[in-house]
C-alpha cells in the first residue's frame, strides 16, 4: 500500500510542475518572449493545456471574474497540497 501511496504522490508532483511550467509559459507567450508559431513550443503548449485543462475547467466555472487574472492555476495546487497531505496523514 505504501508504494501506491508514494507512486499518486509523486504523480501528483509532476502534476504540480506541469501546472508551473503551463503557467509560466502562458506569461511568455501573453509578453512575446517565446513565440507560439516555433514548432516545439506549439506542441509543449498544446501537450500542457491537454493536461490540464480538464482539472481547471471547474474551477474557472466556479471562481469569479477577476478582470485579466486566473487564480485557477494557484486554486488548484493549493487542493492537490491538501490531498498530498491527506494522504501522508492517512497512509504513512
Amino acid at each position: 500500500m505504501t508504494s501506491l501511496v508514494i507512486l499518486l504522490d509523486t504523480l501528483l508532483e509532476l502534476y504540480i510542475w506541469c501546472l508551473l511550467v503551463f503557467v509560466v509559459m502562458g506569461w511568455l507567450i501573453a509578453f512575446g518572449v517565446v513565440n507560439t508559431h516555433n514548432r516545439l513550443v506549439h506542441v509543449v503548449n498544446d501537450f500542457l493545456y491537454r493536461l490540464t485543462e480538464p482539472a481547471l475547467r471547474p474551477i474557472r466555472r466556479v471562481l469569479p471574474n477577476l478582470g485579466g487574472i486566473d487564480i485557477s492555476p494557484v486554486v488548484l495546487i493549493l487542493l492537490i497540497w491538501f490531498a498530498r497531505n491527506l494522504l501522508r496523514e492517512f497512509f504513512a
